[in-house]
């Protein structure tokens, strides 16, 4: 199994092989494509999923520093807190494998908090939106969860 992310059509695809087995449409960055700590942008290249978090957890379940809070996402919750990053449901935490492109120093993808993760219902998706991460659907990234392990590669281009 693999994850290839296509950023400039906002595609996830989990292919097997060759083959692709699903097609989600996502959301990378605002800001576009890049590596640097800080630039609020999605990083491209070789990358694995070194961490999967929110097993178990409801849809639309709050995380914060990778904890789930307790709360479950609500347009009322969100009125609340307006300003949040809302990570919901489930992350998938990347690492870089390409050491001075997406890997340690300035660059690193891991450190720099990169996630594939569940959004709000009110997150357009199949457009750029989120600070660096890769945003899905709640139901869709509880789904790809749940059919890939850790140390799925994971591809990201434009």
């Amino acid at each position: 199994m693999k994850i290839e992310i296509d950023a400039a059509k906002q595609e996830l695809r989990l292919l097997d092989g060759n083959r692709v087995l699903k097609r989600y449409s996502i959301s990378t960055a605002k800001r576009g494509l890049g590596e640097n700590n800080g630039s609020f942008c999605t990083p491209r290249g070789r990358h694995i999923v070194r961490a999967k978090i929110g097993a178990g957890q409801p849809l639309g379940a709050v995380f914060v520093r990778r904890r789930a809070t307790g709360e479950v996402w609500t347009p009322e919750l969100h009125a609340k807190y307006p300003g949040r990053d809302w990570i919901l449901t489930r992350i998938l935490w990347l690492s870089g494998c390409e050491p001075g492109r997406n890997r340690l120093g300035e660059v690193d993808t891991m450190r720099r908090y990169i996630y594939i993760h569940g959004a709000p219902d009110t997150a357009e998706m199949g457009k750029p939106g989120s600070i660096g991460c890769i945003r899905m659907r709640n139901s869709e990234i509880a789904e790809l969860y749940d059919l890939i392990a850790p140390y799925t590669p994971v591809e990201i281009h434009e």
